[in-house]
């Protein structure tokens, strides 16, 4: 063997070897940091630190609430810790007096999220908007408190009054007072557009609700509706049920969703029933940044199934069960134990359902996108605006009516429908 060929094997034996060191070292690290025991010994080595070298005598029990918070605050917005007097209230449900003011909300980044405020509720009678912040309720900064704790902030009885704190793109806050309230959403609305096409706006998907939908799909129906507009935008609560009926009105068989649960295996396929569908013609589903939940089942569905286009914007992704785990003491953690999912098994949870046709809202343009968000204050949304003449916070302009823009999404599903372009019919 000449020089020069082991001089070659030597450099490639070396070069292997470093590689093989370098991606070991790389993947013990990589465990090291998802293992438990690696874990559990760094919050002993804090704790002990504390104990022994903080200035002052440690309250261990206000510590180990503050650990335990921040444990489930690593996980997702849905899961949080539980003081001993919550775990009994969340048990037993006893403030049902409570009212709250109208809104699904979520955390984005620590900040307190409003995915969409109820139709006619007392949120959005306020002005508060699809993609605001709350900064602070009343007194207390939102940042400082879990989702779960916001919203017992939120909560009180009907008539008093919370004010809010919100940051809004491109604008300096706004401080808005909402009187809380029942919140009764209105039923699904139905009406005729030109070309023989029927649109149903879903303005919940509570329980009962698609039994309200397919009235309405009836109704156009004999009205003449060859074709629908299913138009759930702002629609971020409900059941997951009523999401697969609703799908089930217009899919006539095969999976709907899925539920998924740790490693995402999953727990349980949800089917459409044949005899349940009502309409196999033309249709074409409109989303937003305020769909989740349920009515991302209904958009999932429709683009995976092929049945039909789906116009709009990115959905917010949400859609979850948790469970209450009960500690030694009588505290709790609520822990996400299930995330629902398309039929393809993607879960909704962060992710959402992205559009086949993608038509964004020139009046939203400068909403906040959560995606924009880490959490830091150095955030376009988190830094102070420059101020010029009157110095007092704003009010929302809620009061104040305005020219509509043209509703671009809804247009571009209408004009999909009238040239029957890229829509598809139920199998």
């Amino acid at each position: 063997m000449s020089f020069r060929s082991k001089f070659i094997i030597v450099v490639f034996s070396a070069t292997l070897a470093i590689y093989s060191v370098i991606g070991g070292w790389m993947l013990t690290r990589a465990q090291q940091q998802n293992d438990p025991g690696a874990q559990l010994r760094i919050f002993e080595s804090v704790l002990q630190h504390i104990r022994d070298d903080y200035v002052d005598e440690p309250d261990l029990n206000k510590v180990r609430a503050g650990a335990l918070r921040g444990l489930a605050y690593g996980l997702d917005p849905y899961s949080t810790y539980l003081t001993v007097d919550q775990v009994r209230d969340y048990r037993a449900n006893t403030d049902k007096s409570a009212v709250g003011i109208g809104a699904e909300l979520s955390q984005v980044a620590s900040y307190l999220y409003v995915i969409a405020p109820v139709k006619g509720g007392p949120a959005e009678q306020a002005g508060v908007q699809a993609g605001d912040i709350i900064e602070y309720i009343d007194s207390k900064a939102t940042r400082d408190i879990s989702l779960y704790d916001a919203k017992q902030l939120l909560n009180g009885g009907p008539g008093t009054e919370v004010k809010l704190r919100i940051l809004r793109a491109s604008t300096r806050p706004l401080t808005v007072t909402v009187k809380r309230a029942p919140v009764t959403v209105p039923a699904a609305e139905g009406r005729m557009e030109a070309g023989r096409i029927g649109v149903v706006r879903i303005n919940s998907l509570a329980d009962g609700e698609a039994t309200d939908v397919q009235k309405r799909v009836q109704e156009l129906q004999k009205q003449g509706a060859q074709k629908f507009v299913l138009d759930l935008r702002s629609v971020a609560g409900g059941s997951l049920a009523e999401g697969m009926k609703v799908a089930n009105l217009f899919i006539r068989d095969g999976t709907l969703a899925q539920t998924v649960g740790r490693g995402g295996k999953t727990i349980k396929t949800l089917t459409a029933d044949p005899k349940l569908a009502i309409f196999d013609g033309p249709v074409v589903a409109v989303i937003d940044r305020g769909t989740a939940g349920a009515a991302e089942v209904v958009a999932s569905a429709f683009i995976e199934r092929k049945r039909g286009d789906v116009v709009g914007e990115k959905s917010f992704g949400a859609g979850a069960e948790q469970q209450l785990f009960t500690l030694r003491n009588g505290d709790g953690l609520l822990l996400t134990v299930v995330k629902w999912a398309s039929s393809n098994g993607k879960p909704f949870l962060g992710t959402g359902v992205v559009p086949s046709v993608e038509v964004k809202r020139p009046e939203l343009a400068e909403a906040v996108d959560p995606d924009d968000l880490t959490g830091n204050d150095d955030d376009a949304i988190a830094r102070p605006q420059p101020q010029t003449g009157d110095k007092h916070e704003v009010a929302p302009e809620a009061a104040s009516p305005k020219q509509q823009p043209e509703d671009t999404q809804l247009k571009k599903a209408l004009e999909l429908l009238r040239e029957n372009k890229q829509v598809q019919k139920a199998a």
